[in-house]
């Protein structure tokens, strides 16, 4: 009975998001990346990625910072693994919105400490 009621929570809060999506319209990319910073409204995810340099024949590996809007009803900690979506601009520096937290910091914990 009680996991029936937490997995109603959780489906009424990703409803919730997917409609603040709706009204900010979605588009274009998706993005996973861990949150660094918070802010009341909006979070700084970071995430790696593969540069291919021809001049030496290799790859280097490169940092890429995303602000993306939290919206109302979802919860993000720092330390979450987050997927965000591109959206129109909603300000200077923010043009993604946080769609779910895909992992916990908990969970990252949990499977460090196994």
């Amino acid at each position: 009975m009680i996991v029936f009621e937490m997995n109603k929570e959780k489906k009424s809060q990703k409803e919730k998001v997917l409609r603040m999506a709706k009204v900010v319209g979605t588009r274009g990319r998706i993005f996973y990346g861990n949150v660094i910073k918070k802010f009341p409204n909006r979070i700084v995810i970071e995430f790696d990625r593969s540069v291919y340099i021809t001049k030496y024949e290799r790859f280097m590996k490169k940092k890429t910072k995303l602000h993306a809007r939290i919206p109302q009803g979802m919860e993000v900690e720092v330390g979450d693994y987050v997927k965000v979506q591109e959206c129109r601009p909603l300000s200077k520096i923010i043009h993604f919105i946080a769609l779910e937290v895909v992992k916990g910091e908990s969970d990252v914990q949990e499977k460090k400490v196994k």
